[in-house]
């Protein structure tokens, strides 16, 4: 079995998979940062919450957008597994063709998937610490992404300079018009969100002169994705399948 481990600026997402069949998934928090001890405290009671016999995994895949976590999780894999892990990024092979310097690794991994399991033009939308759209055409080449501050990252900034404004639940509304602060606060950031969603959805297929199949991923696409019909598929696990396939093609 391969244990594929994305780690995000938010979370860090472990996927355990036969092929791009995942079997079990788990998230930890990447921050505050932690030791290499607490990493591999925090996996092997994972591998006993889950009931994984770490003795199955033969391959590791990680891709990481953290360089100070990245070492880290690779000594503790190292400990538990005694395996190399296969350390992928933009400039892994793959059958997707990108023209950035800067792609971040799960932005890649989304666009691997996204060719590999659909056909036609797609755009990946994820919902993480940013929130980005990720363009592919049919043949693999990458058209471009768009990075805005992701829901949570708003929420939190909001909460954080007011005096006034609580924490609340990320959820759709009771209503458009709140008569209750939660209320408001949560037609303020969902619909909000979903008219900017909306809004790149369109604006992309204008500009590609097509109906692109459009992939929700991350922790928040289970909200937006029954609000509207423009997001056709969401799949939480879709960036640990990209890393999936990046070790198929690169073992």
């Amino acid at each position: 079995m391969l244990l594929a481990v994305n780690i995000g600026n938010s979370n860090i997402r472990f996927g355990i998979a036969e092929g791009i069949n995942i079997l079990t998934s788990w998230t930890i928090n990447t921050k505050p940062y932690k030791t290499t001890d607490e990493i591999f405290f925090l996996i092997e009671n994972s591998y006993k919450s889950y009931n994984i016999n770490e003795k199955d995994i033969t391959d590791i895949v990680i891709g990481s957008v953290v360089p100070h976590q990245t070492g880290i999780i690779i000594n503790a894999l190292k400990h538990i597994h005694d395996i190399k892990p296969l350390i992928v990024d933009r400039n892994s092979k793959s059958n997707c063709v990108h023209h950035s310097n800067q792609m971040g690794t799960d932005l890649y991994a989304n666009a691997v998937a996204a060719h590999e399991l659909y056909k036609g033009k797609k755009m990946v939308i994820d919902f993480g610490t940013a929130l980005t759209v990720t363009g592919i055409d049919e043949t693999g080449e990458l058209l471009g992404v768009i990075i805005a501050p992701g829901v949570i990252t708003s929420l939190k900034a909001l909460v954080g300079d007011t005096a006034q404004l609580p924490d609340i639940e990320l959820k759709e509304p009771k209503s458009v018009l709140g008569r209750d602060t939660e209320t408001c606060m949560q037609s303020g950031i969902v619909y909000g969100y979903l008219g900017m969603i909306e809004g790149f959805i369109d604006r992309i297929n204008k500009q590609l002169g097509d109906d692109c199949l459009v992939i929700s991923t991350g922790g928040l696409g289970h909200i937006f994705q029954p609000l509207t019909p423009k997001i056709n598929v969401d799949d939480k696990l879709h960036t640990i399948k990209g890393l999936c396939f990046l070790h198929k093609f690169n073992k």
